[in-house]
């Protein structure tokens, strides 16, 4: 481990490391922000009885917001790196804020995708990638560790903005819920937002764990790969793929274990727990498969993860008890934390010259399934009255993870472990 002197200039007085700040306000941010997008759900009977359009139409919404927060998360990966972080999230909270204030005016379908599709949608592009890519500038040693501490952020919102905004529904009703809680989103990420720093340099230290006395090594990482360099390699394509099979698997199950768990006879309320103990784990598993990265390595950590996936998926097929559904979302939410692992490879693969736009690129893999896993799986549920044949679709792609993981190489020496 490094002391704290190494962040400091030769002779100085050691300094509390501002990285540390910075890991703390991104976790904030990402309770916050994630915290409001997943309460979507909680607002959806409510906007149905009011209007009486379909699920598939109200979804819908829902589902553009995914697609546009993963294609937008290309271009703010890419304004991060030449603007940095606090310009990026200051812009996206104001748009996140201005999209829930406008949710309550909704009057007409049109209205619900253009505010909640288009303009939730592109701010919310705007905060997973450009916090990923500011932790990774700012630590060298415990990247993955504090990644997967950020990343829990999203549990913990999952976890308690849901049960708030059930609450403010039930007294306030739905429009001036989202009047009270668009405000709050917009006031706590924009005055967070203005604490972030792109990197050690602006504050005159020096990543954490960062060898002075290998400068070489550390030029070549910080320096890295340009998108067009990194496109035309073997290692980009396999990222792209392995964060695909992520997105698929994870959300076929967190979309449809609670309907599967129904139509097993299992009570909606023991289903809804189900879920919340995924939601629960997943916050362990993501710092858990962060601190294990960090020991063990990501390649490594991150075939544990698709292993135990495939584990859970094919398990899911013959399951019909409710203990055992307890058990898997329980491992699944552990499995689920190796996300935590794809900001640090990549920047381990690629460098840190781009990595707020490489990164963008590589996850729209994962929006890509995430987005298409719980539509496939409907339909095949609608085409043979059983989730069965999704599962094993899921665990086949999990299967495909393990594979294509292992076949990661470096793509020079300090590239990967």
């Amino acid at each position: 481990m490094v002391n704290q002197e190494v962040q400091q200039p030769s002779g100085a007085k050691p300094r509390f490391f501002y990285g540390y700040i910075v890991v703390a306000i991104t976790f904030f941010i990402m309770v916050v922000a994630y915290g409001m997008h997943t309460s979507f759900g909680v607002f959806f009977k409510p906007i149905l009885a009011e209007f009486g359009w379909t699920r598939a139409m109200t979804s819908g919404a829902y589902s553009l917001a995914w697609l546009i927060q993963g294609v937008l998360g290309i271009f703010m990966g890419r304004l991060t790196d030449r603007l940095g972080p606090r310009k990026v999230i200051t812009l996206c909270s104001l748009l996140l804020g201005l999209g829930y204030l406008l949710m309550s005016q909704i009057s007409a379908a049109w209205q619900l995708y253009l505010f909640y599709g288009v303009i939730i949608g592109i701010g919310m592009g705007g905060i997973f990638v450009p916090m990923m890519s500011t932790v990774s500038r700012w630590f060298v040693q415990r990247r993955s560790m504090m990644i997967g501490i950020v990343m829990a952020g999203g549990g913990i919102g999952t976890l308690i903005t849901p049960p708030i905004a059930n609450w403010l529904i039930s007294t306030q009703g739905w429009r001036t819920s989202y009047i009270i809680l668009g405000s709050v989103v917009l006031v706590l990420i924009f005055l967070a937002a203005q604490f972030l720093k792109r990197d050690p340099a602006q504050v005159g230290q020096r990543s954490y764990g960062e060898n002075k006395g290998d400068e070489s090594k550390l030029k070549v990482v910080t320096e890295g790969f340009s998108l067009k360099k990194t496109v035309h390699t073997s290692q980009f394509w396999m990222l792209f793929s392995i964060n695909f099979c992520l997105g698929f698997s994870a959300y076929v199950f967190i979309i449809h274990i609670a309907p599967h768990a129904i139509d097993l006879g299992i009570s909606a309320t023991t289903a809804a727990y189900i879920l919340a103990i995924e939601g629960g784990l997943s916050i362990v598993g993501r710092a858990a498969m962060g601190t294990a990265a960090d020991r063990i390595g990501n390649k490594p950590t991150l075939i544990i993860g698709f292993i135990l996936l495939a584990i859970v998926l094919f398990w899911l097929v013959p399951a019909a008890e409710v203990w055992i559904l307890y058990l898997l979302a329980a491992v699944f939410g552990l499995a689920f934390g190796v996300g935590a692992v794809v900001p640090p490879l990549t920047a381990g693969l690629f460098g840190l010259g781009s990595h707020g736009l490489i990164l963008g690129v590589t996850t729209f893999g994962y929006t890509i399934g995430a987005a298409l896993g719980p539509f496939l799986a409907g339909y095949m549920f609608d085409a043979t009255g059983s989730y069965q044949g999704a599962f094993l679709v899921c665990a086949g792609l999990s299967i495909a993870g393990i594979v294509l993981a292992s076949l990661l190489r470096p793509t020079h020496r300090e590239g990967l472990r």
